[in-house]
């Protein structure tokens, strides 16, 4: 008996017997992405476009493609008949347009032209701050409607981890080994459906499937196979142990991974790391960095950002005055200020943020960033601002930056497309193709080679 996506069976194996059994040590389920980003200001001139669609939600399985907004039913009754018309219009001319002064448009408004009343509580003019520009200032956009699953890699109908690991013991026992078995079936299979390999593995071999890869695979295309096999936390907590343990620091992966994970992805790092290390993740950051950018990562480290879906524009004004004057209106930089607002601020009320930020000074909160500060710390703080405004397009130009000029950053390479193949990794091939004229796909193809080309090219998930 063959089954769906498995290689043809050949004699030699008894016959599989009922349902795989729940395996005691295997890694919980996990959740299927990250949040959705809110919708916020479109970003200014220059800057990262509107991210499209969102991510897809957590657990729960895939989410339904996008139908729309759902359309409104007849009113009780049906519409009205005949003559009800005539006296609903009559009724509402009474109201609207016979009483004296009555102006057209919302009750309570100023008269056309005329300024807007001041309110409790609304932040002073501060007479050192550039003027706004003229009109009213819009309200953040409502989150998009989301465009359904955004990722490449998605659930196997039917995947049976007894079948699986049968299909990878055969393609790694005796004289050789099958890679090209090895990628069909792993570029073919969540990450939910891949971690509970190695219990079963274990369970019916008595072998560790990690270990096996290990002994029979090479080089990146046996790093890239070991990514996959690991939870998206657990992965994610391994890289920044890499990151910091040994001779020098990879400030680059530490900024990457804190500044575009979730509140509740950053506090299972922190708990894995803990696990796994014996110390705290906190710890070794401070260990491992100083000044200013050790402040940034240790903010960001705590997975508590503010995570409410409302945009206050008052304070989102009074916000972006306290950049401004913690930075091109002053002499020397305000760090501080930087990181408060940027680290403890929810994604919905930066975006309101940085568009006010640039409607009052007339420039990029990025570009003002890079005028202020410099290194690890310009670096840290332009990366927040880049995921909060368009997260896929952070990753499509750090991809690029992997690929680009003599040789190729692999672990860069490797982690991305592990990590984001899950998440938004439709939408991260659309940025690439934006952003460089060319498919991310097109890309890999050419900077990359043999198994791991292959296995790389599974997890882009074609060409655009």
């Amino acid at each position: 008996m063959s089954y769906p996506g498995y290689p043809p069976q050949s004699g030699g194996y008894p016959p599989q017997g009922g349902g795989y059994p729940p395996q005691p040590g295997a890694y919980p389920p996990q959740a299927g992405g990250y949040p959705p980003q809110a919708g916020g200001y479109p970003p200014g001139p220059g800057g990262y476009p509107q991210q499209p669609g969102g991510y897809p939600p957590p657990a729960g399985g895939y989410p339904p493609a996008a139908g729309g907004y759902p359309q409104p039913g007849p009113g009780a009754g049906g519409y009205p008949q005949g003559g009800e018309f005539v006296t609903m219009y009559s009724a509402l001319k009474t109201i609207l347009c016979l009483q004296p002064g009555a102006q057209q448009g919302y009750p309570g408004g100023p008269t056309p032209g005329q300024p807007m009343p001041n309110y409790p509580g609304a932040p002073a003019t501060n007479p050192s701050m550039p003027a706004y520009g003229g009109g009213v200032p819009s309200n953040p956009q409502a989150p998009a409607m989301s465009r359904g699953y955004r990722g490449s890699i998605k659930d196997f109908p039917g995947a049976d981890p007894l079948k699986d690991v049968e299909v990878l013991r055969k393609a790694m026992k005796g004289f050789g080994t099958d890679e090209n078995a090895i990628i069909e079936l792993l570029g073919n299979r969540s990450n939910r459906q891949r971690v509970p390999m190695v219990a079963a593995y274990k369970t019916t071999y008595g072998k560790d499937l990690i270990r096996d890869l290990k002994s029979e695979l090479t080089g990146n295309f046996e790093n890239l196979v070991l990514a996959m096999m690991m939870s998206p936390s657990h992965f994610d907590a391994s890289e920044l142990r890499e990151a910091i343990k040994g001779a020098g620091t990879d400030e680059a992966c530490l900024i990457e991974i804190l500044s575009s994970r979730s509140n509740a992805e950053i506090q299972e790092i922190n708990r894995i790391y803990k696990a796994e290390y014996g110390k705290k993740l906190e710890d070794a950051i401070i260990s491992d960095t100083s000044g200013h950018f050790r402040r940034l990562l240790v903010s960001l480290s705590q997975g508590n950002r503010d995570e409410r879906e409302t945009v206050d524009i008052s304070l989102a004004k009074q916000d972006a005055q306290k950049l401004y004057a913690a930075g091109e209106n002053k002499v020397g930089t305000d760090e501080s200020q930087f990181n408060a607002i940027l680290c403890a601020r929810s994604k919905p009320h930066l975006r309101a943020v940085f568009h006010e930020y640039q409607q009052m000074c007339g420039k990029e909160i990025e570009k003002s960033i890079c005028r202020e500060m410099s290194g690890h710390l310009e670096d840290g703080m332009v990366a927040v601002v880049k995921c909060i405004k368009n997260t896929p397009a952070y990753f499509a130009e750090r991809l690029h930056k992997a690929m680009k000029g003599a040789g190729t950053k692999d672990r860069t390479l490797i982690r991305i497309m592990v990590s984001r193949s899950e998440v938004d990794m439709l939408d991260i091939r659309q940025e690439y193709l934006k952003a460089y004229g060319k498919s991310l796909y097109t890309d890999i193809s050419g900077d990359t080679s043999g198994d791991y080309k292959k296995l790389l090219v599974k997890l882009c998930g074609g060409s655009d």
